[in-house]
């Protein structure tokens, strides 16, 4: 620091002391970062995260094979197929979702008139292979099943606002 002046030297002190400050002052403040894996951060509602096809309590599926969603779908990632029933009710003998072309708009949630289709609140889904990303008619049950309980209280919670 020799060949500084003596005013710069100063003004150098100052900014030290100044960082300094500010250092030690958010030291001692509790932390505003979460432990991730271990911790969670809240997640509204109307998160749109994995996608699950629901049952009605009696054990049947909800869809009705409208074909709405596979419409509305803007990056057509939903395929359908559908046959009548006995009983004259049509179901869907295939309902497959591409996660890859899903750009997660939830217009498929908005448009199911039975409320078949929904976006869950899990965002913690990875695969290893693409084929892992596409969703059939059993993985989509299998998720409904599993996250129905989360579902129905999301689904509640947002009713006034649709």
């Amino acid at each position: 620091m020799a060949f500084l002046d003596r005013t710069a030297r100063v003004i150098l002190l100052i900014e030290l002391v100044k960082g300094m400050t500010l250092t030690f002052r958010y030291m001692f403040k509790k932390k505003v970062t979460i432990n991730y894996p271990f911790e969670k951060g809240p997640l509204s509602p109307r998160f749109r995260g994995e996608h699950a096809l629901r049952r009605y309590t009696n054990g049947e599926e909800r869809c009705i094979a409208c074909k709405l969603c596979e419409a509305i779908c803007p990056s057509q990632a939903i395929t359908i197929e559908a046959n009548p029933r006995a009983d004259g009710s049509r179901r869907t003998t295939k309902y497959d979702i591409d996660m890859t072309k899903c750009i997660y708009c939830g217009y498929c949630q908005e448009a199911c008139p039975v409320d078949a289709i929904v976006e869950g609140q899990n965002f913690e889904f990875s695969a290893e292979t693409r084929e892992e990303l596409m969703y059939d008619k059993e993985k989509l049950l299998e998720n409904g099943d599993r996250w129905e309980a989360a579902l129905a209280t999301c689904i509640s919670l947002d009713a006034p606002y649709r």
